[in-house]
Protein backbone atom coordinates (compact mmCIF):
# COMPACT_ATOMS: atom_id res chain seq x y z
CA UNK A 1 0.00 0.00 0.00
CA UNK A 2 2.74 2.56 0.72
CA UNK A 3 6.70 2.54 0.11
CA UNK A 4 8.32 3.83 3.25
CA UNK A 5 11.64 4.52 1.36
CA UNK A 6 9.40 7.34 -0.63
CA UNK A 7 7.33 8.14 2.08
CA UNK A 8 7.31 11.98 0.40
CA UNK A 9 5.21 11.36 -2.51
CA UNK A 10 2.69 10.51 0.04
CA UNK A 11 -0.27 12.50 1.60
CA UNK A 12 -2.38 11.85 4.69
CA UNK A 13 -5.82 10.06 2.93
CA UNK A 14 -8.48 7.88 3.70
CA UNK A 15 -6.17 5.02 3.99
CA UNK A 16 -2.83 6.34 5.49
CA UNK A 17 -2.76 8.44 8.82
CA UNK A 18 0.93 10.13 10.28
CA UNK A 19 1.45 10.89 13.55
CA UNK A 20 4.62 12.47 15.12
CA UNK A 21 3.95 10.69 18.22
CA UNK A 22 6.99 12.44 19.96
CA UNK A 23 5.28 12.98 23.09
CA UNK A 24 3.99 9.76 23.51
CA UNK A 25 0.94 7.36 22.31
CA UNK A 26 -1.34 9.78 20.64
CA UNK A 27 -4.61 9.35 21.98
CA UNK A 28 -6.08 10.35 18.68
CA UNK A 29 -4.70 7.12 17.83
CA UNK A 30 -7.90 5.29 19.05
CA UNK A 31 -10.41 7.19 16.63
CA UNK A 32 -7.96 6.64 13.89
CA UNK A 33 -7.86 2.26 14.64
CA UNK A 34 -12.19 2.64 14.73
CA UNK A 35 -12.22 4.71 11.39
CA UNK A 36 -10.09 2.61 9.55
CA UNK A 37 -11.65 -0.91 11.16
CA UNK A 38 -14.97 0.17 10.29
CA UNK A 39 -14.05 1.60 6.72
CA UNK A 40 -11.63 0.10 4.42
CA UNK A 41 -8.80 -0.40 6.76
CA UNK A 42 -5.23 1.45 6.66
CA UNK A 43 -1.99 2.54 8.24
CA UNK A 44 -0.94 4.40 11.12
CA UNK A 45 2.90 5.41 10.84
CA UNK A 46 4.03 6.83 13.81
CA UNK A 47 7.18 9.02 14.40
CA UNK A 48 5.75 10.52 10.81
CA UNK A 49 4.64 14.40 10.05
CA UNK A 50 3.26 15.50 7.29
CA UNK A 51 4.35 18.98 6.66
CA UNK A 52 2.65 22.07 5.21
CA UNK A 53 2.56 21.24 1.25
CA UNK A 54 0.99 17.66 2.74
CA UNK A 55 4.21 15.54 2.42
CA UNK A 56 4.91 13.30 4.74
CA UNK A 57 8.27 12.92 6.55
CA UNK A 58 9.87 10.85 9.37
CA UNK A 59 11.14 11.83 12.51
CA UNK A 60 13.01 9.62 14.76
CA UNK A 61 11.41 8.15 17.78
CA UNK A 62 13.53 8.06 20.91
CA UNK A 63 12.05 4.63 22.42
CA UNK A 64 9.64 2.98 19.80
CA UNK A 65 9.50 -0.25 21.90
CA UNK A 66 7.75 1.23 24.42
CA UNK A 67 5.38 2.81 22.11
CA UNK A 68 4.41 0.25 20.94
CA UNK A 69 3.98 -2.15 24.53
CA UNK A 70 1.80 0.69 25.46
CA UNK A 71 0.09 0.41 22.49
CA UNK A 72 -0.47 -3.36 22.98
CA UNK A 73 -1.46 -2.63 26.90
CA UNK A 74 -4.00 -0.47 25.47
CA UNK A 75 -5.87 -2.05 22.60
CA UNK A 76 -6.30 -5.27 24.58
CA UNK A 77 -8.01 -3.23 27.59
CA UNK A 78 -11.89 -3.85 26.53
CA UNK A 79 -12.27 -0.57 28.05
CA UNK A 80 -10.62 1.67 25.55
CA UNK A 81 -10.86 -0.89 22.06
CA UNK A 82 -14.20 -3.40 21.85
CA UNK A 83 -12.08 -5.70 19.87
CA UNK A 84 -8.36 -6.37 18.96
CA UNK A 85 -7.88 -6.83 15.18
CA UNK A 86 -4.69 -7.22 15.17
CA UNK A 87 -1.84 -9.86 15.27
CA UNK A 88 1.78 -9.30 16.07
CA UNK A 89 2.27 -9.12 12.45
CA UNK A 90 0.37 -5.92 12.04
CA UNK A 91 2.43 -3.75 14.59
CA UNK A 92 6.23 -3.53 13.34
CA UNK A 93 9.21 -0.78 13.80
CA UNK A 94 11.29 -0.34 10.60
CA UNK A 95 13.82 1.91 10.26
CA UNK A 96 12.94 4.73 7.38
CA UNK A 97 15.93 7.31 6.54
CA UNK A 98 17.68 6.64 9.49
CA UNK A 99 14.57 7.44 11.58
CA UNK A 100 12.84 4.33 13.31
CA UNK A 101 9.28 4.85 13.00
CA UNK A 102 5.87 2.26 14.02
CA UNK A 103 4.21 1.11 11.18
CA UNK A 104 0.29 0.01 12.57
CA UNK A 105 -1.98 -2.16 9.62
CA UNK A 106 -5.22 -2.05 10.48
CA UNK A 107 -7.30 -4.22 8.47
CA UNK A 108 -11.08 -3.63 7.40
CA UNK A 109 -13.20 -5.04 10.12
CA UNK A 110 -15.36 -8.47 9.71
CA UNK A 111 -18.93 -7.59 9.56
CA UNK A 112 -19.55 -9.66 12.76
CA UNK A 113 -16.88 -7.33 14.61
CA UNK A 114 -19.08 -4.06 13.55
CA UNK A 115 -19.25 -1.80 14.93
CA UNK A 116 -15.70 -1.29 16.25
CA UNK A 117 -16.07 1.30 18.90
CA UNK A 118 -13.39 2.86 21.66
CA UNK A 119 -13.35 4.05 24.88
CA UNK A 120 -16.77 1.47 25.74
CA UNK A 121 -19.30 3.66 24.00
CA UNK A 122 -20.61 2.60 20.92
CA UNK A 123 -22.58 6.12 20.67
CA UNK A 124 -20.03 8.07 21.05
CA UNK A 125 -16.65 5.77 20.09
CA UNK A 126 -17.43 4.73 16.78
CA UNK A 127 -15.51 6.14 13.56
CA UNK A 128 -15.02 6.29 10.23
CA UNK A 129 -12.90 7.06 7.44
CA UNK A 130 -12.95 9.61 4.69
CA UNK A 131 -10.54 11.82 2.53
CA UNK A 132 -10.76 14.48 4.92
CA UNK A 133 -9.64 12.12 7.96
CA UNK A 134 -11.79 10.47 11.17
CA UNK A 135 -15.53 11.05 11.98
CA UNK A 136 -18.01 9.98 14.25
CA UNK A 137 -20.22 7.42 12.56
CA UNK A 138 -24.34 8.76 12.15
CA UNK A 139 -27.09 6.57 13.41
CA UNK A 140 -28.36 5.40 10.20
CA UNK A 141 -24.43 4.03 10.06
CA UNK A 142 -24.56 2.85 13.47
CA UNK A 143 -27.77 0.73 12.38
CA UNK A 144 -26.62 -0.65 9.29
CA UNK A 145 -23.08 -2.34 11.41
CA UNK A 146 -25.27 -4.03 13.40
CA UNK A 147 -28.18 -5.04 10.78
CA UNK A 148 -24.85 -6.38 9.10
CA UNK A 149 -23.53 -8.03 12.15
CA UNK A 150 -26.37 -10.32 12.64
CA UNK A 151 -25.72 -14.16 11.83
CA UNK A 152 -29.08 -13.82 10.26
CA UNK A 153 -29.52 -12.14 7.27
CA UNK A 154 -31.30 -9.10 6.92
CA UNK A 155 -34.09 -10.75 4.96
CA UNK A 156 -35.11 -13.60 7.24
CA UNK A 157 -36.99 -11.70 10.10
CA UNK A 158 -41.09 -12.05 9.85
CA UNK A 159 -42.57 -9.37 10.07
CA UNK A 160 -45.60 -9.82 12.45
CA UNK A 161 -47.15 -6.71 11.78
CA UNK A 162 -48.44 -7.85 8.25
CA UNK A 163 -50.25 -11.02 7.05
CA UNK A 164 -50.19 -12.40 3.70
CA UNK A 165 -52.29 -9.59 2.18
CA UNK A 166 -49.48 -7.92 1.32
CA UNK A 167 -48.54 -10.06 -1.58
CA UNK A 168 -48.90 -9.42 -5.06
CA UNK A 169 -50.73 -13.12 -6.66
CA UNK A 170 -49.38 -12.16 -10.04
CA UNK A 171 -45.53 -12.13 -8.65
CA UNK A 172 -46.39 -15.49 -7.01
CA UNK A 173 -47.98 -17.03 -9.67
CA UNK A 174 -45.08 -15.60 -12.39
CA UNK A 175 -42.44 -16.96 -9.85
CA UNK A 176 -44.43 -20.31 -9.30
CA UNK A 177 -44.41 -20.66 -13.08
CA UNK A 178 -40.42 -19.85 -13.96
CA UNK A 179 -39.49 -22.30 -10.83
CA UNK A 180 -41.93 -25.15 -12.56
CA UNK A 181 -39.68 -24.12 -16.36
CA UNK A 182 -36.55 -24.86 -14.13
CA UNK A 183 -37.11 -27.58 -11.78
CA UNK A 184 -39.84 -29.44 -13.41
CA UNK A 185 -41.22 -32.01 -10.86
CA UNK A 186 -39.83 -30.26 -8.29
CA UNK A 187 -41.12 -31.41 -4.72
CA UNK A 188 -42.23 -28.22 -3.99
CA UNK A 189 -44.40 -28.13 -7.22
CA UNK A 190 -48.15 -29.76 -6.22
CA UNK A 191 -48.20 -27.40 -2.78
CA UNK A 192 -50.60 -24.60 -2.37
CA UNK A 193 -49.41 -20.93 -2.16
CA UNK A 194 -49.44 -21.12 1.58
CA UNK A 195 -47.37 -24.28 2.17
CA UNK A 196 -45.37 -23.10 -0.99
CA UNK A 197 -44.02 -19.43 0.38
CA UNK A 198 -43.66 -21.01 3.74
CA UNK A 199 -40.80 -23.53 2.34
CA UNK A 200 -39.39 -20.89 0.13
CA UNK A 201 -38.93 -18.45 3.00
CA UNK A 202 -41.68 -15.97 1.60
CA UNK A 203 -43.51 -16.50 5.05
CA UNK A 204 -42.41 -17.63 8.47
CA UNK A 205 -44.00 -18.26 12.21
CA UNK A 206 -43.89 -15.27 14.19
CA UNK A 207 -44.13 -15.58 18.31
CA UNK A 208 -47.58 -15.61 18.35
CA UNK A 209 -47.67 -18.86 16.39
CA UNK A 210 -49.15 -17.45 12.85
CA UNK A 211 -48.19 -17.35 9.85
CA UNK A 212 -46.78 -14.03 8.53
CA UNK A 213 -44.69 -12.59 5.91
CA UNK A 214 -40.92 -12.65 6.49
CA UNK A 215 -38.44 -9.04 4.77
CA UNK A 216 -37.93 -11.91 2.01
CA UNK A 217 -41.19 -12.50 1.14
CA UNK A 218 -42.19 -9.08 1.58
CA UNK A 219 -39.39 -7.50 -0.77
CA UNK A 220 -39.54 -10.11 -3.74
CA UNK A 221 -43.59 -10.40 -3.68
CA UNK A 222 -45.48 -7.31 -1.96
CA UNK A 223 -46.75 -4.48 -3.39
CA UNK A 224 -44.90 -1.37 -3.20
CA UNK A 225 -46.90 0.52 -0.73
CA UNK A 226 -46.60 -2.65 1.55
CA UNK A 227 -43.01 -2.37 1.42
CA UNK A 228 -42.90 1.15 2.07
CA UNK A 229 -44.00 0.19 5.85
CA UNK A 230 -40.80 -1.56 6.51
CA UNK A 231 -38.58 0.27 3.88
CA UNK A 232 -39.88 3.91 3.95
CA UNK A 233 -36.67 4.53 2.36
CA UNK A 234 -37.66 1.63 -0.81
CA UNK A 235 -37.11 2.93 -3.77
CA UNK A 236 -36.15 0.95 -7.43
CA UNK A 237 -35.44 3.34 -10.45
CA UNK A 238 -34.68 2.40 -14.02
CA UNK A 239 -33.72 4.86 -16.75
CA UNK A 240 -31.94 4.70 -20.14
CA UNK A 241 -30.03 7.72 -20.94
CA UNK A 242 -29.43 7.35 -24.96
CA UNK A 243 -28.63 11.08 -25.40
CA UNK A 244 -26.91 13.94 -23.50
CA UNK A 245 -30.31 16.32 -24.32
CA UNK A 246 -32.89 14.27 -22.27
CA UNK A 247 -32.33 13.47 -18.57
CA UNK A 248 -33.91 9.71 -19.85
CA UNK A 249 -35.46 8.31 -22.72
CA UNK A 250 -36.75 5.50 -21.00
CA UNK A 251 -37.52 5.45 -17.33
CA UNK A 252 -39.40 2.09 -14.78
CA UNK A 253 -39.62 2.78 -11.16
CA UNK A 254 -41.16 0.85 -8.35
CA UNK A 255 -43.71 3.79 -6.94
CA UNK A 256 -45.40 4.67 -10.73
CA UNK A 257 -48.52 2.30 -8.77
CA UNK A 258 -49.37 0.96 -12.49
CA UNK A 259 -47.13 -2.41 -11.44
CA UNK A 260 -46.73 -4.35 -8.33
CA UNK A 261 -43.42 -2.33 -7.53
CA UNK A 262 -41.38 -5.52 -6.20
CA UNK A 263 -37.97 -6.89 -6.52
CA UNK A 264 -39.00 -9.76 -8.62
CA UNK A 265 -41.32 -8.28 -11.39
CA UNK A 266 -38.34 -5.38 -11.67
CA UNK A 267 -35.41 -7.94 -12.06
CA UNK A 268 -37.39 -9.09 -15.05
CA UNK A 269 -38.39 -5.92 -16.34
CA UNK A 270 -35.38 -4.50 -16.06
CA UNK A 271 -33.08 -7.16 -17.32
CA UNK A 272 -35.49 -7.47 -20.79
CA UNK A 273 -34.33 -3.88 -21.17
CA UNK A 274 -31.01 -3.96 -20.39
CA UNK A 275 -30.40 -6.91 -23.18
CA UNK A 276 -32.39 -5.50 -26.25
CA UNK A 277 -29.25 -4.10 -27.86
CA UNK A 278 -27.04 -7.19 -26.69
CA UNK A 279 -25.44 -8.06 -29.99
CA UNK A 280 -26.50 -12.09 -29.77
CA UNK A 281 -24.17 -14.27 -32.01
CA UNK A 282 -25.90 -16.82 -34.59
CA UNK A 283 -25.27 -20.34 -32.92
CA UNK A 284 -27.34 -23.65 -33.49
CA UNK A 285 -27.21 -26.44 -30.64
CA UNK A 286 -29.69 -29.46 -31.29
CA UNK A 287 -31.49 -27.69 -34.16
CA UNK A 288 -32.23 -25.10 -31.75
CA UNK A 289 -30.57 -21.62 -32.15
CA UNK A 290 -29.32 -20.21 -29.28
CA UNK A 291 -29.64 -17.10 -27.82
CA UNK A 292 -28.53 -16.67 -24.41
CA UNK A 293 -25.12 -15.86 -24.49
CA UNK A 294 -22.34 -15.37 -22.30
CA UNK A 295 -22.83 -11.73 -21.50
CA UNK A 296 -26.30 -12.41 -21.16
CA UNK A 297 -25.65 -14.54 -17.76
CA UNK A 298 -23.20 -11.88 -16.25
CA UNK A 299 -26.12 -9.23 -16.94
CA UNK A 300 -28.31 -11.18 -14.96
CA UNK A 301 -25.70 -12.49 -12.44
CA UNK A 302 -24.86 -8.66 -12.07
CA UNK A 303 -28.42 -7.33 -11.89
CA UNK A 304 -29.08 -10.30 -8.93
CA UNK A 305 -26.34 -9.24 -7.31
CA UNK A 306 -27.47 -5.83 -7.22
CA UNK A 307 -30.34 -7.07 -6.05
CA UNK A 308 -29.87 -9.17 -2.90
CA UNK A 309 -26.91 -7.69 -1.74
CA UNK A 310 -28.75 -3.88 -1.21
CA UNK A 311 -29.98 -2.74 1.93
CA UNK A 312 -33.40 -1.31 1.49
CA UNK A 313 -33.43 0.41 4.70
CA UNK A 314 -30.50 2.73 2.98
CA UNK A 315 -30.99 5.33 1.56
CA UNK A 316 -31.15 7.04 -2.19
CA UNK A 317 -32.46 3.99 -3.30
CA UNK A 318 -31.48 1.24 -5.92
CA UNK A 319 -30.39 2.78 -9.33
CA UNK A 320 -29.70 0.68 -12.79
CA UNK A 321 -28.88 3.35 -15.65
CA UNK A 322 -28.23 2.34 -18.97
CA UNK A 323 -26.30 4.17 -21.99
CA UNK A 324 -25.42 3.49 -25.24
CA UNK A 325 -21.74 1.81 -24.27
CA UNK A 326 -22.58 1.77 -19.95
CA UNK A 327 -24.69 0.04 -17.26
CA UNK A 328 -24.12 1.43 -14.17
CA UNK A 329 -26.13 -0.42 -11.04
CA UNK A 330 -25.74 1.27 -7.86
CA UNK A 331 -27.55 -0.16 -4.61
CA UNK A 332 -27.35 1.37 -1.27
CA UNK A 333 -24.95 -1.25 1.52
CA UNK A 334 -21.44 -1.44 1.69
CA UNK A 335 -19.87 -4.60 1.13
CA UNK A 336 -20.14 -7.21 3.90
CA UNK A 337 -16.57 -8.79 2.79
CA UNK A 338 -13.33 -7.65 1.42
CA UNK A 339 -13.94 -6.32 -2.02
CA UNK A 340 -10.68 -7.82 -3.11
CA UNK A 341 -12.39 -11.01 -1.60
CA UNK A 342 -15.53 -11.00 -3.51
CA UNK A 343 -13.35 -10.25 -6.90
CA UNK A 344 -11.00 -13.48 -6.31
CA UNK A 345 -14.24 -15.25 -5.60
CA UNK A 346 -15.20 -18.61 -3.38
CA UNK A 347 -16.74 -15.99 -0.75
CA UNK A 348 -20.85 -15.34 -0.26
CA UNK A 349 -22.22 -13.49 1.96
CA UNK A 350 -25.16 -11.77 0.62
CA UNK A 351 -27.17 -9.33 2.56
CA UNK A 352 -30.48 -11.14 1.96
CA UNK A 353 -29.75 -14.60 1.81
CA UNK A 354 -33.41 -15.83 1.50
CA UNK A 355 -33.54 -13.52 -1.76
CA UNK A 356 -30.55 -15.10 -3.29
CA UNK A 357 -32.11 -18.35 -2.41
CA UNK A 358 -35.59 -17.21 -4.38
CA UNK A 359 -33.48 -16.32 -7.25
CA UNK A 360 -31.49 -19.70 -7.14
CA UNK A 361 -34.23 -21.49 -7.93
CA UNK A 362 -35.40 -20.10 -10.53
CA UNK A 363 -32.09 -20.36 -11.93
CA UNK A 364 -30.74 -17.05 -11.32
CA UNK A 365 -27.28 -15.92 -9.22
CA UNK A 366 -24.40 -17.64 -8.34
CA UNK A 367 -24.55 -18.68 -4.80
CA UNK A 368 -20.45 -19.65 -4.45
CA UNK A 369 -19.03 -16.40 -5.00
CA UNK A 370 -17.95 -16.78 -8.65
CA UNK A 371 -20.61 -14.67 -9.67
CA UNK A 372 -18.25 -11.18 -9.78
CA UNK A 373 -15.18 -13.49 -10.92
CA UNK A 374 -17.30 -14.80 -14.26
CA UNK A 375 -18.45 -11.35 -15.06
CA UNK A 376 -15.15 -10.05 -15.06
CA UNK A 377 -14.27 -13.00 -17.07
CA UNK A 378 -16.79 -12.52 -19.74
CA UNK A 379 -16.00 -8.69 -19.81
CA UNK A 380 -12.56 -9.79 -20.62
CA UNK A 381 -13.32 -12.61 -23.37
CA UNK A 382 -15.36 -9.61 -25.16
CA UNK A 383 -12.68 -7.17 -25.24
CA UNK A 384 -14.59 -4.94 -23.17
CA UNK A 385 -12.86 -2.45 -21.04
CA UNK A 386 -13.13 -3.83 -17.25
CA UNK A 387 -16.01 -3.15 -15.01
CA UNK A 388 -15.15 -1.19 -11.86
CA UNK A 389 -16.84 -1.54 -8.68
CA UNK A 390 -16.70 2.00 -6.59
CA UNK A 391 -17.71 2.29 -3.02
CA UNK A 392 -18.56 4.69 -0.82
CA UNK A 393 -20.13 6.09 2.79
CA UNK A 394 -22.28 8.07 4.69
CA UNK A 395 -24.32 6.76 3.36
CA UNK A 396 -23.03 3.59 2.51
CA UNK A 397 -23.29 2.97 -1.37
CA UNK A 398 -21.88 0.57 -4.15
CA UNK A 399 -21.19 1.07 -7.73
CA UNK A 400 -20.95 -1.11 -10.40
CA UNK A 401 -19.74 0.21 -13.45
CA UNK A 402 -20.28 -2.52 -16.76
CA UNK A 403 -18.44 -0.82 -20.29
CA UNK A 404 -20.01 -1.86 -23.17
CA UNK A 405 -17.24 -1.26 -25.59
CA UNK A 406 -14.18 -2.34 -26.46
CA UNK A 407 -10.78 -0.39 -26.60
CA UNK A 408 -9.88 -1.12 -30.21
CA UNK A 409 -13.41 0.90 -31.08
CA UNK A 410 -13.13 3.97 -28.47
CA UNK A 411 -9.73 4.52 -29.86
CA UNK A 412 -11.31 4.71 -33.29
CA UNK A 413 -14.38 7.04 -31.88
CA UNK A 414 -11.97 9.35 -30.47
CA UNK A 415 -9.63 9.38 -33.82
CA UNK A 416 -12.60 10.19 -35.96
CA UNK A 417 -14.92 12.08 -33.47
CA UNK A 418 -15.56 15.57 -33.57
CA UNK A 419 -13.13 17.53 -31.33
CA UNK A 420 -15.85 19.35 -29.38
CA UNK A 421 -17.93 16.47 -29.02
CA UNK A 422 -17.45 14.56 -24.94
CA UNK A 423 -16.34 10.94 -25.77
CA UNK A 424 -16.98 8.26 -22.93
CA UNK A 425 -13.80 6.91 -21.49
CA UNK A 426 -14.58 4.21 -18.88
CA UNK A 427 -10.57 3.49 -18.55
CA UNK A 428 -10.07 7.55 -17.86
CA UNK A 429 -13.06 6.53 -15.05
CA UNK A 430 -11.32 3.91 -13.41
CA UNK A 431 -8.33 5.93 -12.96
CA UNK A 432 -10.11 8.31 -11.21
CA UNK A 433 -11.93 5.97 -9.02
CA UNK A 434 -8.61 4.31 -8.08
CA UNK A 435 -7.66 7.91 -7.32
CA UNK A 436 -9.79 8.98 -5.32
CA UNK A 437 -10.45 5.28 -3.38
CA UNK A 438 -6.65 5.62 -2.23
CA UNK A 439 -6.17 9.18 -1.62
CA UNK A 440 -9.39 10.53 -1.04
CA UNK A 441 -9.91 13.68 -2.48
CA UNK A 442 -8.34 15.32 -5.62
CA UNK A 443 -7.81 18.81 -7.52
CA UNK A 444 -8.36 19.52 -11.11
CA UNK A 445 -4.47 20.11 -12.07
CA UNK A 446 -4.10 16.54 -10.13
CA UNK A 447 -6.17 14.85 -12.33
CA UNK A 448 -5.13 16.07 -15.40
CA UNK A 449 -1.82 14.96 -14.43
CA UNK A 450 -3.45 12.04 -13.59
CA UNK A 451 -4.83 11.15 -17.00
CA UNK A 452 -2.43 13.20 -19.46
CA UNK A 453 -5.36 14.81 -20.82
CA UNK A 454 -6.56 18.65 -20.92
CA UNK A 455 -8.05 20.61 -18.33
CA UNK A 456 -11.38 20.67 -20.88
CA UNK A 457 -11.20 17.17 -21.17
CA UNK A 458 -11.04 16.12 -17.48
CA UNK A 459 -13.59 18.80 -16.79
CA UNK A 460 -16.10 16.31 -19.30
CA UNK A 461 -15.30 13.55 -17.85
CA UNK A 462 -16.14 14.77 -14.17
CA UNK A 463 -19.15 16.30 -15.54
CA UNK A 464 -20.23 12.60 -16.70
CA UNK A 465 -19.43 10.88 -13.43
CA UNK A 466 -21.17 13.56 -11.50
CA UNK A 467 -24.12 13.25 -13.35
CA UNK A 468 -23.79 9.48 -12.67
CA UNK A 469 -23.27 9.84 -9.05
CA UNK A 470 -20.73 8.49 -9.27
CA UNK A 471 -18.37 11.86 -7.99
CA UNK A 472 -19.21 15.04 -6.50
CA UNK A 473 -17.08 18.63 -6.59
CA UNK A 474 -16.88 20.30 -3.19
CA UNK A 475 -15.49 24.17 -3.19
CA UNK A 476 -14.93 27.12 -5.31
CA UNK A 477 -13.99 26.91 -9.41
CA UNK A 478 -10.15 27.84 -8.30
CA UNK A 479 -10.33 25.85 -4.64
CA UNK A 480 -12.85 22.89 -6.37
CA UNK A 481 -11.63 19.04 -5.46
CA UNK A 482 -13.21 15.99 -6.35
CA UNK A 483 -14.18 13.19 -4.04
CA UNK A 484 -16.47 9.92 -4.28
CA UNK A 485 -19.76 10.98 -3.55
CA UNK A 486 -21.07 10.26 -0.06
Amino acid sequence: MIDLNHLEKYTENNRIEAKKALGGLPHSIWETYSAFANTLGGIILLGVEEYKDKTLHTVNLPDPEDLVKQFWDTLNNPNKASVNLLTSKHVRIEEVNGDRIIVIEVPRAQRYYKPVFVDGNPVSGTYRRNGEGDYHCTEEEMRAMYRDASIKTQDMTVLENMDSSVFCAESIRSYRQRMKLSRPNHVWENLDDDEFLLKLGATGIGEDGKVHPTSAGLLMFGYEYEILREYPNYFLDYREEYDDVHRWTDRFISSSGDWSGNVFDFYFHVYNKLQLDLKVPFEMQGGFRVDDTPVHKAIREALANCLVNADYYGRRGLVIIKKRDLITMSNPGDFRVELAEAQSGGMSDPRNGIMMKMFNLIDIGERAGSGIPSIWYTWKQQGWDTPTIAQSFNPNRIVLSLPLIKSADKKALIKGADKKLPIKTAAKKDMIIAYLTDNGTATGAELCELLDLKPTRVRTILREMIAEGIVMAQGGNRNRTYKLKA
